[in-house]
Parts: structure tokens; C-alpha cells; sequence
């Protein structure tokens, strides 16, 4: 058993929280970030691990820095064996990385040193990857430049979207910390090797507007890499889009031409949207959206 800090936020961070309680390690302090105003009433909500944490009766953390002498006099007070990050989304300084006793690790959702940043599942699928993994990485002051102690890979499914991939990922990276504390003296940190380093940049919205000139393989990357957040979208008789999820199939004739049902021609062959979501509805399959929504003959 080790006394553990851990540092997450988002969904993504929860089942590794549970996995380290799970586990039976001691869970000194949970550090995630503040609560953020949400929903119509703009009210602060919680995270979901600071959500997670809090049912599990956990000392939870949500500074908004680490630069203060008081902040970090708090972290380094706990005495942690070790510190496990995983989409927190703040810099850690140097004094938090060293304050732990076996330092920082972070478990990152690519291959390092591919997709090193902040977006890894989206630009995956995007790109389109065939596999992707979990590295268990030392953290240092570099962007996920630290040396790997272990990692797994999977397959990227035909048509799987950045939700799905995601939520697998999650379980993955559960298990796999579990397994790194488990012998933490037995493996040898790999340094990352300078060659295939690409950085996964924030996703900016201006991506998302689908463009049907592209490649087919392109716009079901791009719709799948999208998907649920923020979306891939186009343009319906002046009406916002969103496209959730789609597959390459064949067709002919010009880019935007809708052939049948949901299903576009773009710059070779054509996609098939398989589910989208109208301003203000929740996101159906295409074509239950198609019994309210006429596609007219061209898309742009």
C-alpha cells in the first residue's frame, strides 16, 4: 500500500480514482480543479472527481495554482509516497513534482512520444490512427516529455468515436496504474526517443465545420474525432448540425450531393452520418433526426 495524492477532473480521471482506493492504497489528498459555473443558471458545479471523491469520503483539493508558498507547503505537508495525475489540467511545478517522495506519474492517453498535449484521443481518430494506448509516464517539467515505465496498446475500432475510445482508455489507464504501483521498483523508465514526437493541440472550433471536398476517410475522421464534444457539424437549410458519427462507404457524383438518406457524397467517396443532433435536441440516431429534418438535394 502507498499514501497517494491524486490529481484528476473530468470523467476520464474517475475510474483510476477508484481503482487506487479499490486497490487498497492510502489516498491522502484528491486535488482537482475548482468548480466552474454550468448549465442555464450558470451556477458552480463541481467536477466529476471532486464529485467521486467527495461520496468516497476523500479529502478533496481544488487550488487554482500551485505558485503560492502556502499551496505548495500544503501538497508537500501530506507526506505522499507519490503523486498520480491524470487530466488534472494544471502545470505542476518543479517544487510539486519533486515534493512526493517517488515524484509524479501521469498517465497519458497516446503512445509517447505521439500525441504529446492535450487533445491525444481526438487527434488520433482524426488522424486517423490505426492504434493508440496508455503510457504510465515520470513526470518532469517538459510536456509529456518524461520517461515511460509502462504502456499499453489497442487497436482503434473501424468507426469508433473519440467517446467511445475515450471511455475505453479510461478503464485502461485504471488498471495499468494499478499495475505500475503494484512494482514500481521492478520497471525501468524508457526514455522517450526524439523521433515521432507530433503534439495533440487543443481542439479549436473553427476545425469542426465539416468541408465534403475533403476525402471521405477524412470526414469520418473528422465526425468521429468529434464526437460527442465539440462536434462536427454542417449547415441544413441555414439550420447547425451536429454530426456524431458516421462510416466511408461508396457513391458518386459532386461534393455535398446528398445520395440517399444521410449519406454525402464528398472529394472521393461518400459518408454515411449514422447519428447528429439538432440545436436544442438530443443527438439520434440519422434517421430518426431525417423524420424532422429534410436534407434538400446539395450540402455545403
Amino acid at each position: 500500500m502507498m499514501r497517494i495524492i491524486f490529481m484528476g477532473t473530468p470523467d476520464f480521471s474517475v475510474p483510476v480514482l477508484d481503482a487506487l482506493v479499490e486497490a487498497g492504497h492510502d489516498v491522502a489528498a484528491v486535488y482537482c480543479q475548482p468548480p466552474r459555473p454550468a448549465g442555464r443558471g450558470k451556477k458552480d458545479r463541481p467536477s466529476p472527481v471532486q464529485v467521486r471523491a467527495e461520496a468516497l469520503g476523500l479529502n478533496v483539493r481544488y487550488p487554482k495554482s500551485f505558485k503560492g508558498e502556502a499551496e505548495q507547503s500544503e501538497f508537500a505537508a501530506l507526506e505522499a509516497d507519490i503523486a498520480v495525475v491524470v487530466a488534472y489540467g494544471l502545470i505542476l511545478p518543479q517544487v510539486i513534482l519533486d515534493a512526493p517522495k517517488a515524484g509524479c506519474l501521469n498517465i497519458h492517453a497516446s503512445l509517447l512520444p505521439r500525441w504529446r498535449g492535450a487533445a491525444p484521443i481526438h487527434r488520433a481518430i482524426m488522424a486517423g490512427d490505426s492504434q493508440t494506448g496508455i503510457c504510465i509516464m515520470q513526470m518532469e517539467a517538459g510536456l509529456d516529455t518524461g520517461p515511460v515505465l509502462l504502456r499499453e496498446a489497442t487497436n482503434i475500432a473501424v468507426n469508433e468515436t473519440t467517446g467511445e475510445l475515450h471511455d475505453r482508455l479510461s478503464q485502461m489507464g485504471a488498471a495499468l496504474i494499478v499495475r505500475a504501483l503494484g512494482g514500481l521498483d521492478t520497471f525501468s523508465p524508457e526514455v522517450q526517443p526524439q523521433q515521432g514526437v507530433t503534439y495533440a493541440a487543443k481542439i479549436d472550433k473553427a476545425e469542426a465545420r465539416v468541408d465534403w471536398a475533403q476525402p471521405a476517410a477524412q470526414v469520418s475522421q473528422l465526425i468521429r474525432g468529434l464526437s460527442p464534444f465539440p462536434g462536427a457539424w454542417c449547415e441544413v437549410a441555414g439550420e447547425r448540425v451536429k454530426l456524431l458519427g458516421a462510416r466511408v462507404v461508396d457513391g458518386g457524383g459532386a461534393p455535398g450531393q446528398v445520395l440517399d438518406g444521410f449519406t454525402i457524397m464528398c472529394g472521393d467517396k461518400a459518408v454515411e452520418v449514422t447519428k447528429a443532433q439538432r440545436a436544442g435536441k438530443k443527438a439520434m440516431l440519422a434517421e430518426d433526426v431525417l423524420k424532422g429534418l429534410q436534407l434538400g438535394a446539395c450540402l455545403e
